[in-house]
């Protein structure tokens, strides 16, 4: 009976030694973990303006949710106004000054809260989070004044 117990302990200990090899095997093909996001540069793209540039983005991305009468976070991008005038909490941007403005902490996925991560990840409206590239003409935009 000795003997059992002890031979039944030897293959549980070399099952859990293996199934944690395989383990670590399988995170080292895997590769390093993901880098931490980082803000793109701005765009170097000059006049960037809300009309010309940025609506555009904010339509495909933003408004479904803010915009209308009861706008998510009493934010509404749907006009330069609204944009300016921030959120219930305030400020979205500073002009001048793209790299603390909210808004691009938060289309780039920088802030610690993940909720105010936008778009949303997994949103009801499948959209996609903002390429690079617009973000930079984001924070050109804000850099430029916000016009």
């Amino acid at each position: 009976m000795k003997m059992t117990n002890t031979i039944k302990l030897t293959a549980v200990a070399l099952t859990a030694t293996f199934g944690l090899a395989i383990a670590a095997a399988a995170q080292d093909a895997a590769g390093a973990p993901p880098a931490a996001p980082i803000m793109p540069p701005a765009s170097t793209k000059q006049g960037v303006t809300y009309a010309t540039d940025i609506k555009a983005i904010l339509d495909a991305s933003c408004v479904k949710c803010h915009s209308g009468d009861k706008p998510k976070a009493h934010l509404k991008l749907d006009s330069l106004e609204g944009a300016l005038k921030g959120s219930k909490d305030g400020p979205i941007l500073k002009p001048g000054d793209s790299a603390n403005s909210f808004v691009v902490k938060s289309v780039s996925h920088l802030t610690v809260d993940h909720d105010a991560w936008m778009p949303p990840l997994h949103n009801r409206a499948n959209i996609a989070p903002l390429t690079p590239d617009q973000i930079g003409l984001i924070r050109a935009w804000i850099d430029q004044g916000a016009k």
